[in-house]
C-alpha cells in the first residue's frame, strides 16, 4: 500500500512517538504545544491507508533563516520503506516555500541510523556539545534549501 504524508495533530504524533523504540522519554502534549506555541511550525504524519506509521515535526526556532526539525520517528514495521525520507521532502518543500534557507537539526551520537539519514540526505555536520557520555553528544546538522540571495 502506499505512504501518504499529511498535516498531523499533536496528539497523533505523541501517539505515535510513544511506539518509537529509540524515543526512551517521548515528550507530551503540554511539551509540544510550549514548543510550538506562536511559531510558524508544521507538524507531519505519514499513513499507510489510514493508518499512521510516522511523524515529523519542525518549528522556527531562530529568526536567521533557518527552520528546525525538531521530533520525528517512524514505526519499527514500516521502516525501509522510505516513509522517512518522504517526510523529510515534505517538510523540505514546505520550509524552502516559505522562504526558509536552511534545515536545522539536532540528535545524539547515540542515534546512528539518524546521523547516517540525514548525512545521506544532504545534511553536514555543523556543531558538536560534548557530554560526559559520547553517546549522548549532541550533533548539529544543517542543509541548505536555498542559498541566500546576494545584493
Amino acid at each position: 500500500m502506499d505512504i501518504n504524508i499529511r498535516q498531523g495533530s499533536i496528539g497523533e504524533v505523541v501517539a505515535l512517538s510513544r511506539q518509537v523504540p529509540e524515543l526512551t522519554d517521548p515528550h507530551g502534549e503540554a511539551t509540544y504545544r510550549e514548543k510550538l506555541a506562536g511559531k510558524p511550525h508544521l507538524v507531519l504524519v505519514a499513513c499507510e491507508g489510514l493508518f499512521p506509521v510516522g511523524f515529523k515535526v519542525g518549528y522556527q526556532r531562530e529568526s536567521d533563516g533557518s527552520f528546525y526539525s525538531w521530533m520525528g520517528g517512524v514505526l519499527p514495521d514500516f521502516r525501509r520503506r522510505h516513509v522517512a525520507q518522504l517526510l523529510a521532502g515534505a517538510q523540505e518543500k514546505w520550509a524552502a516555500d516559505r522562504g526558509y534557507r536552511r534545515i536545522t537539526c539536532k540528535t545524539r551520537n547515540r542515534h546512528k541510523a539518524m546521523l547516517l539519514f540525514a548525512l545521506k540526505n544532504g545534511f553536514r555536520l555543523t556543531a558538536v556539545e560534548p557530554q560526559p557520555d559520547p553517546d549522548e553528544n549532541r550533533i548539529w546538522l544543517e542543509k541548505v534549501l536555498q542559498e541566500p540571495v546576494k545584493p
